[in-house]
């Protein structure tokens, strides 16, 4: 039997490797882009810093010392170069895998770091797994912008683990509505109507306001924002706005808030303030056909009608007012089951006019009182007069 050569017994000193293998090394260099190390075989193991961590801002410097023990897999045995080409965070990825199977099997509730917003999803660390969240499954109402939740913690279950596809699917959506429905339930067992409660502005449309109660969110009507007219919500609040309302009713879980309370009603006390008769003053606040709009205090409109703007007749409100004018009228009617307060300017302007006839009567009659009144001479007068008339006659004679 011949003696092996040196060469010989060294090749046969070394272990043998196959692709895929898991072995054990000893760190023996660090550079900025690969970690060197000793596997117990005739070429030494390369681990990229691509594939010692998903995360490619990582120093390896910092990571890895020389002399550490690792555990890698092997990816190439002979990478053309005679290099054996490692891998580490892909035996990590194997160990995530069973891990994101039990909890997938356990419907396990799990926390990752958001890594990236990407234009479907979300890119999720979850130890040295990655998990995807679809866009669709982030939250419970579309969000076009996902870049809020970079580098922010989120909370998620696995709905598909294929590790054989590289797919984990995670899904956070389903969290938020469960965690909703849980904080409505509390919200609705605390609340009753009548109740005074404090909410954020949510959301605004054109009628009305979605007001976030902490725990479900009620709708606040435009005609339950003030007593007076409404127009535009966002012209009275913005997102954000913090509001104090009443529960005025609740449907299952529809809950109808109002501001409208009794403390500034001012109906409460129109009718003394707007009898019958009572002579106001207000400014037009919106134009009719039909007549004028007349704003009394905030909360109070009263009908101008056409018929009652003058004495002579008008054609057109907006003929002889627009909207701002101040307008003098009187209460000619007043109805508080229906909230309706009618006006008339010609009502007064016939008051004036009698008045002012009634005025000029009286100047007339004192008039006449006061004028000279002729009366019948007296005897002696009479009696003067018709000598000196006959003396005159008897004159002319002679």
């Amino acid at each position: 039997m011949s003696e092996m050569s040196f060469e010989e017994m060294l090749e046969e000193s070394f272990v043998t490797i196959h692709n895929g293998e898991v072995v054990e090394g000893t760190v023996i260099d660090v550079k900025d882009n690969e970690i060197i190390l000793n596997i117990g075989y005739k070429a030494d193991g390369i681990l990229t810093k691509s594939e010692y961590s998903n995360n490619n801002d990582v120093d390896l410097t910092s990571e890895v010392k020389v002399g550490d023990k690792m555990t890698v897999k092997v990816m190439k045995v002979n990478d053309g170069e005679g290099q054996v080409l490692l891998t580490y965070k892909r035996l990590q990825q194997d160990k995530m895998n069973k891990i994101f199977e039990e909890a997938f099997e356990n419907k396990e509730v799990l926390t990752g770091t958001v890594t990236a917003a990407l234009k479907g999803g979300l890119s999720v660390a979850y130890g040295e797994g990655r998990v995807f969240i679809p866009a669709s499954l982030v939250s419970d109402i579309y969000e076009r912008d996902l870049s809020k939740y970079e580098n922010q913690e989120v909370k998620f279950i696995l709905t598909e683990v294929n590790p054989r596809k590289r797919r984990i699917i995670g899904d956070r959506k389903v969290l938020i509505v469960e965690e909703k429905k849980k904080l409505q339930e509390e919200l609705l067992s605390r609340i009753e109507v009548g109740m005074m409660v404090e909410g954020t502005v949510k959301n605004l449309t054109d009628f009305g306001a979605f007001i976030d109660l902490g725990g479900a969110d009620g709708l606040l009507h435009i005609s339950e924002m003030s007593w007076g007219r409404v127009d535009d919500p966002k012209k009275l609040f913005k997102v954000g706005d913090k509001v104090t309302v009443k529960i005025k009713d609740i449907n299952d879980t529809k809950i109808a808030l109002t501001m409208k309370l009794d403390e500034n009603n001012p109906w409460k006390d129109a009718a003394s303030k707007y009898a019958v008769g009572t002579i106001i003053t207000g400014k037009v606040a919106r134009m009719t056909d039909f007549g004028a709009f007349v704003e009394l205090e905030e909360g109070i409109d009263a009908l101008l009608h056409v018929s009652q703007i003058a004495i002579e007749h008008v054609e057109k409100p907006s003929d002889v007012l627009k909207v701002g004018d101040e307008v003098t009228a009187k209460v000619v009617d007043f109805n508080e089951d229906t909230k309706k307060i009618s006006l008339s300017v010609k009502a007064i302007e016939i008051d004036n006019q009698k008045a002012a006839e009634s005025e000029d009567a009286e100047e007339a009659e004192a008039s006449e009182e006061a004028a000279p009144v002729e009366t019948e001479a007296p005897a002696e007068e009479a009696e003067a007069t018709e000598e000196i008339a006959e003396a005159a006659e008897a004159a002319e004679e002679e």
